[in-house]
């Protein structure tokens, strides 16, 4: 039994690829984080659903979950609707300690990891 989660928090779309980064992201992060229960849940659109994932591991008998918006911003759903959710889920059970990391678009390094990645599509002069 893994007593610790982590769940990549994402908006969700209506066409199934639209997940395949996220899916990378999970698995690279998951490879990472052996000892750790790694997943993806969705906003809308998509399954599971926040709430549903963390009925599974509830019932798994889990006791950490840190949550992780992978949004690029802190807009209206990380600001607004992700904290009604944490809370529900905070009165549902008492037992898991929640931790909610801000969107990993606000993080230093992600911003910088981009940046790169924006310089080095600059074509280089003739």
């Amino acid at each position: 039994m893994i007593a610790r989660a982590m769940i990549l928090f994402a908006h969700g779309a209506r066409a199934p690829g639209w997940a395949a980064p996220f899916e990378r992201l999970r698995t690279l992060t998951q490879a990472r984080l052996p000892d750790v229960d790694v997943s993806l849940a969705f906003l809308e659109l998509m399954s599971p659903r926040l709430p549903e994932r963390v009925d599974q591991l509830a019932a798994e008998g889990v006791v950490e979950v840190a949550l992780v918006p992978v949004f690029l911003g802190q807009g209206g759903h990380v600001l607004r609707d992700l904290p009604v959710m944490v809370d529900e889920l905070k009165a549902k059970y008492p037992q898991i300690a929640f931790t909610v990391a801000t969107a990993v678009g606000e993080a230093p390094d992600v911003l910088n990891a981009m940046a790169d990645y924006c310089v080095g599509a600059m074509p280089s002069n003739p």
